[in-house]
């Protein structure tokens, strides 16, 4: 009994320098990600990856560890449970309930395969920011009092995560609609932020989990919001770049992932 208390008082101890760990990790990998290595995502797939596995089976196997780890770090820790503290744990787990099981099946992916490394990767990587939040929230915070709801940082948070939503989902809504069943070919997608953006749908959720950073304001959040801004852009910067290799007449003037930036 002795030896699991210990334990718990070290990663309690290092909880924050992990997360800082965690975050240079990021900050690592970002450029090497833009200018080196295009991950097999989609499109991306190719054979050099190694082993593959059917798409929708990949997407739920590496979202759901994100779901279970955070609800279980969350409700299993022992931390009053505010009424701020709710609505995170609302706001994370209606993200991955629609990342694991809603959005998989409305896919029109039957038969593509997704590299077993990225599943791999995307475990790992949804394990560490699951259980990081779940357990910062669940066990190591000071409980977000009532009053929270009326700070700076919640309403602008707050606002920031609802507008990501909306773009994550609208964007995603319509890149669904152009592939029509059976269909397995690539078109140009118009219309709404479109227009200026080749990844609006990544646009969206990094701005969701920087909002859900704001709106919480801990080290651990933050660490999540830098890690998804370092595997998106990478990502949205690839897509783009095929788009403009695969379509002759792909506007020119459209950016990956920045409106007007980038």
């Amino acid at each position: 009994m002795r030896f699991f208390t210990d334990i718990y008082d070290m990663i309690n101890t290092i909880f924050e320098p992990l997360i800082w760990l965690w975050i240079t990790i990021a900050i690592i990998l970002f450029p090497i990600q833009l200018f080196w290595v295009t991950a097999p995502y989609g499109r991306h797939t190719s054979d050099k990856w190694g082993w593959s596995m059917d798409n929708r089976t990949g997407w739920v196997l590496m979202e759901i560890v994100s779901l279970l780890f955070f609800a279980g770090f969350f409700l299993g820790g022992s931390n009053e449970k505010t009424s701020p503290m709710w609505v995170f744990f609302i706001l994370w787990v209606g993200h991955y309930v629609n990342r694991s099981f809603i959005y998989p099946f409305r896919t029109k992916t039957s038969g593509k395969k997704i590299s077993v490394v990225i599943v791999l990767s995307a475990i790992i990587f949804n394990t560490i920011n699951g259980w990081s939040n779940g357990y910062y929230l669940g066990t190591l915070c000071d409980p977000y009092s009532s009053a929270w709801f009326y700070s700076p940082q919640f309403i602008g948070g707050i606002a920031i995560f609802i507008v990501g939503l909306y773009i994550n989902i609208k964007s995603d809504n319509y890149l669904l609609s152009l592939r029509k069943p059976g269909e397995k070919g690539y078109q140009i997608p118009k219309g709404g932020l479109f227009k200026y953006l080749s990844c609006p749908n990544h646009f969206g959720e990094i701005l969701e989990w920087a909002g859900f950073a704001i709106l919480s304001w801990n080290i651990a959040a933050a660490g999540f919001a830098i890690w998804t801004a370092a595997n998106l852009i990478p990502r949205a910067v690839s897509h783009h770049k095929w788009y403009i290799e695969n379509f002759d007449h792909y506007p020119r003037l459209r950016k990956a992932i920045i409106p007007f930036i980038l």
